[in-house]
């Protein structure tokens, strides 16, 4: 870093939930809003029991998603027409533009997983996702 910048060093604890355009709750961590970032964005989500996401994609930006706890499938593609099974210590990446749907596979625990995006103000591009031939 050259002499003479100085740049902040920002720690989040998340106090609450926050309702989202996918339907899931979310903590928010780092973001443009809560720490200035201008390149990423970091969160907790926490599906539910049973829960899923609304379909949706990110215009522009790429996910990466770490799972803590529980087991999540995701289907995603055109038509939701394919499915990743992923758990506790698994990455998971999707691309922009990639419509997915997240699924607690378990009925009685809420699954738990980081996630991340090369975007400081993500939720602006979240974009719901119509399956083909629905009204």
């Amino acid at each position: 870093m050259p002499s003479g910048s100085m740049q902040s060093v920002t720690a989040i604890r998340p106090s609450h939930e926050v309702a989202t355009s996918q339907g899931l709750p979310y903590f928010v961590g780092i973001s443009g809003h809560s720490a200035g970032a201008s390149g990423l964005s970091m969160h907790l989500v926490v599906i539910p029991p049973g829960a899923r996401s609304e379909p949706h994609f990110h215009e522009g930006h790429e996910t990466a998603i770490y799972v803590l706890h529980g087991r999540v499938e995701t289907v995603y593609g055109d038509g939701l027409a394919q499915s990743v099974v992923s758990e506790a210590g698994d990455f998971l990446f999707i691309p922009p533009g990639v419509p997915h749907v997240a699924i607690n596979l378990s009925a009685s625990e809420p699954a738990r997983a980081i996630v991340s995006r090369n975007d400081p103000a993500e939720q602006d591009k979240v974009r719901p996702y119509r399956l083909p031939g629905a009204a």
